[in-house]
């Protein structure tokens, strides 16, 4: 988006004023140069001068003033980089229209087009985009250390090095699918050299989602509040355009009369000239109201040639930008024989960005407007003829079939049903890909064409559903208002089910409701449909066997010929197999899986089962195949939807809690909390608020276990079953790490009239009677103690379960021990010892030793008690559990036993913090610094970054002796 080198301004009028603006926005970009990255929001009403102040900040100021150059896809002499895109009123519903301008791609028929899933993967697209505006090649050195948030000596940084400036212009009409891409993107930014500026009128605007508004609303945020321009500085500006003259009081009366907007005083200083400054000198003369911003640019276009009208027209509807060919072609049928010379055509593009109405870059075949609202004038003068004709020549002209069909529609000057079956066709396809925002658009735009109420009543339904797939239903409540004023039927009645799943009663009966509607045989799209919600619901309330009926009957419906090889579900044969598992038959669903594909390799469908059997794999113990399954998955999962992304995550942390790799699960539920907040949906990633609150607690970060604890507590309110169990498994983890076993009782005691509504017994998958058991067995309450256990025990041996085995007899052995049954409870521990051989589970059998010898130290045998502390010691000291090892060592004390060395064995690994030891393994295998990058989802500076820390922590300096060292350390363990 070229503009004029030095000004910034829509004419011809000189940068005035902003002095402390323009030093807050340098002192963020030296601190962005030194490798912090910074977010500024610049605010302010329409013309006040927003975009003027970002292209000064900008600007080259070594080029000649009347030379043109772009504020995007540009460098300046001191090495800033910029990506550039502004929003647009008419084309906010265009699914990644400004993430195309982003990324530097002109031309009309690329924007928006990109068959994306959801705003997740166009982030990880635009951060790669960052990268390599940076010029991140993946250097082996240590990188520069951060400064503060207070370094102010720009003097003293490299004015050199590069840096990458991203501009969002006027973010409040920008599509809501770029807003989240760019959201994601920002919040992954960590040793960047990146300014991010977003300049919108009102931060609170509701246009904006909520994660963008919250990141650029924060404390270390740089904010720039626009204000109209002072008097005197309003003088300076009438000088700079020819209007001299203008004295300190009508300088002031003019600030009076237009609040200081730039816009309207350049306007009325153009439009009115000295006669502007005749009102003004007369106190009892009020000053003429400026013209509307679409009269000054009608005033310029009716000053053009028909050549560069017909032109500037025809880039109007092609949009904010587009290519010179494509504008040509649009416009040709206006043109005479005579004018259509390929120098005449010059010569009318040079006549309308002289008027300041295009603008263009010499090598770049694209035309851009100078500004959005220069857009809308032009766009919008034309009548309702000329733009239906214009549209139809660009519906001839672009390449890309949605944007064929986007002309065609906005040509429309009525109900069209053909077009409209056509877009509602496109978008199902995009549907089928998994590219839910332009899905949603497309059967958005097929709904306003169809007249029929029951056809456009269904593309509306469609559409909800593929825009709730994006995470892109803000209000879903105003959503199911709206839907349930359509006519009764099984569509409906299922996306209210879909709409209301937090309301399980209510969720029941709607999709009951669509059940009955539905003649599955007849439609097995809509079936298929409605037995994956029922499914997912079912698992909502731990009815594994339910879950599973459902999810078999949705595949088997999707299997039909005449539906989709999907239930828009994005994870209906994981349900599936979780349903059997959590009913009891893991085994059998491990064993019916048969061979996969490498992740790398796999389908949708394929990717899929190797979630599920790499969660099979935890459930029944194969914690290595846990671990191996999953990290595949969750490397090969970046083009699915973002609920999936959040449950690979998810399941990838709970695998590497269970077996002992705490550092990595922290990185991964961390990951995967960020995940469900760019998409506003929380509750998706509940059950990784318990989990990252449970390592959290043995690690001994008890605020920050605390803290995910009362997020999981906040969604337990309604009542609902897994809400309640997680938050209530949360606390009590939180508790048993700090030794309160009647906070345990309190939090895990409700479960008892919980569980008869779901499977929450079930081995394997959830673990709670053992904690509750043992809590009580501590207050000396051993009849409940053991009306808890006794269950739990009966139903691990009936599984063969040996996880489970051997916390039900760690249970039992403290119990017994609390009734003083030494002999129950040394056979219950040494049963344990038995199970531990087959457990994977570092903690688990680190608990065992420790509740066994505790229980020999306190029965006179010391030795014995010695030699299982011991055992408990090592295991704890090489997982880094501050509590549970402070407890060991008490006992050893105890026992008159020195407590040892609490060193790690893993002694360089203990030195990095979980995100570094993340990127240093990740590195160890063999990948390089993009493909880290993209496995962390981070950027990759944010890999340089910790590179730079890992190496000296380590004392390694290259990356085969770190993946030496991390092998040697591994190989102790």
């Amino acid at each position: 988006m070229p503009s004029r080198a030095g000004r910034a301004e829509v004419g011809s009028v000189e940068f005035v004023g902003r002095s402390d603006s323009l030093a807050l926005l340098a002192a963020a970009r030296e601190r962005a140069r030194a490798g912090q990255p910074q977010r500024v929001l610049v605010e302010g009403p329409a013309g006040i001068g927003k975009t003027a102040l970002v292209r000064r900040f900008l600007r080259d100021d070594t080029r000649a003033p009347d030379d043109s150059s772009a504020p995007d896809d540009s460098r300046v002499p001191d090495g800033t980089r910029v990506l550039y895109g502004a929003g647009e009123e008419a084309e906010s519903q265009l699914a990644f229209g400004v993430l195309e301008q982003l990324l530097g791609r002109g031309g009309s028929e690329g924007a928006g087009s990109g068959r994306r899933p959801d705003a997740h993967a166009a982030g990880a697209e635009l951060l790669e985009a960052l990268d390599e505006a940076q010029g991140a090649d993946g250097p082996e050195a240590p990188a520069p250390e951060i400064p503060a948030l207070d370094t102010p000596a720009p003097d003293t940084l490299a004015p050199g090095t590069p840096v990458v400036a991203l501009v969002l212009d006027d973010a409040q009409w920008a599509d809501h699918p770029s807003l989240q891409a760019l959201t994601f993107a920002v919040r992954r930014l960590r040793a960047d050299r990146v300014i991010v500026l977003v300049v919108v009128r009102e931060a609170q605007d509701p246009r904006l989602p909520d994660g963008l508004r919250r990141l650029f609303t924060s404390d270390d945020t740089v904010r720039v509040r626009l204000e109209g321009l002072a008097p005197a500085e309003l003088t300076e500006l009438g000088d700079e355009a020819g209007a001299r003259g203008l004295t300190a009081r009508a300088a002031t009366r003019l600030h009076a009369h237009t609040g200081g907007n730039p816009l309207h005083v350049k306007a009325l200083l153009e439009q009115e000239g000295t006669g502007l400054l005749e009102a003004l000198g007369e106190p009892d003369v009020t000053p003429p109201a400026p013209k509307s911003f679409t009269a000054l640019v009608l005033a310029k276009l009716a000053a053009c040639s028909p050549a560069a009208d017909a032109l500037v027209c025809a880039a109007a509807v092609l949009g904010t930008h587009c290519a010179q060919a494509d504008a040509w072609e649009v416009a040709d049928e206006d043109l005479l024989a005579e004018e259509r010379s390929g120098a005449d055509l010059l010569t009318a593009l040079e006549e309308a960005v002289h008027a300041g109405l295009l603008t263009e870059t010499p090598g770049d075949p694209a035309v851009r407007f100078p500004h959005p609202l220069v857009h809308a004038a032009v766009y919008h003068q034309l009548g309702p003829s000329r733009r239906a004709a214009l549209h139809l020549r660009a519906a001839r002209t672009v390449r890309d079939p949605a944007q064929r069909l986007r002309h065609r529609a906005l040509a429309a000057t009525g109900p069209d049903p053909e077009l409209a079956a056509e877009l509602a066709a496109l978008g199902r396809d995009f549907a089928a890909e998994g590219a839910w925002a332009n899905a949603a658009n497309q059967l958005a735009a097929a709904a306003r064409l169809d007249a029929d109420q029951g056809t456009y009543e269904q593309y509306t339904l469609e559409s909800v559903e593929c825009a709730l797939l994006a995470g892109d239903v803000p209000d879903m409540g105003e959503a199911a208002q709206r839907i349930a004023r359509f006519t009764p039927g099984g569509w409906r009645s299922y996306l209210l089910g879909r709409l209301s799943l937090f309301d399980l009663d209510r969720a029941e009966a709607l999709l009951t409701d669509a059940w009955h509607r539905c003649d599955p045989a007849a439609d097995p799209v809509l079936g298929a449909r409605i037995a994956g919600q029922f499914a997912a619901l079912h698992g909502s309330m731990a009815h594994g066997a339910e879950m599973a009926e459902w999810a078999d009957l949705a595949l088997r419906l999707a299997a039909d010929d005449t539906a989709p090889d999907d239930t828009a579900t994005d994870m209906i044969r994981v349900l599936r197999l979780n349903g059997l598992a959590m009913s009891g038959r893991a085994p059998e669903a491990l064993a019916g899986l048969g061979p996969l594909p490498d992740p790398a390799l796999a389908g949708p469908a394929q990717l899929e089962e190797l979630l599920g059997r790499g969660t099979l794999r935890e459930w029944t113990g194969d914690l290595t195949g846990a671990v191996r399954d999953l990290t595949g998955v969750f490397g090969a999962c970046h083009g699915r939807a973002a609920s999936f992304r959040v449950l690979a995550a998810t399941a990838l942390a709970s695998a590497e809690y269970r077996a002992g790799r705490w550092d990595d699960a922290i990185v991964h539920t961390d990951l995967a909390l960020s995940l469900a907040a760019d998409t506003d949906q929380p509750h998706i990633a509940l059950y990784c608020r318990m989990l990252a609150t449970q390592v959290h607690a043995v690690r001994g970060a008890f605020g920050k276990a605390q803290a995910h604890a009362r997020v999981a507590r906040v969604y337990a309110g309604g009542g609902h079953l897994n809400p309640s169990l997680w938050a209530a498994l949360a606390e009590a983890h939180l508790a048993r790490a700090q030794g309160r076993p009647e906070d345990v009782v309190t939090a895990l005691e409700p479960l008892l009239a919980l569980a008869p509504r779901g499977d929450l017994e079930e081995p394997g998958t959830v673990s709670w009677a053992d904690l509750l058991a043992e809590a009580w067995a501590a207050l000396g309450d051993e009849k409940r103690a053991a009306q808890t256990l006794a269950p739990y025990e009966v139903l691990a041996t009936r599984r063969g379960h040996h996880t489970a085995l051997l916390a039900a007899a760690r249970a039992r052995g403290t119990l017994e021990a609390a009734r003083g049954d030494t002999v129950a409870a040394e056979r219950a521990f040494r049963s344990g010892l038995k199970h531990a051989g087959h457990v994977e589970a570092p903690l688990d059998r680190a608990l065992l030793h420790l509740a066994y010898g505790g229980f020999l130290r306190r029965t006179g045998r010391r030795t014995k008690a010695g030699e299982r502390l011991r055992t408990a010691r090592d295991l704890l000291v090489r997982l880094d559990a501050p509590p549970d090892l402070e407890r060991c060592e008490r006992e050893l004390a105890a026992c008159g036993l020195a407590s040892g060395e609490r060193r790690p064995r893993n002694r360089g690994a203990a030195l990095l913090t979980p995100q570094e030891l993340a990127v240093a393994r990740l590195v160890a295998s063999g990948l390089t610094n993009r493909q880290v990058a993209r496995e962390l989802v981070i950027s990759v500076k944010t890999v340089e970054y910790h590179l730079g820390r890992i190496f000296p922590k380590l004392g390694v300096d290259s990356r085969t002796r770190l993946a030496a060292l991390l092998a040697a350390e591994e190989s102790d363990t």
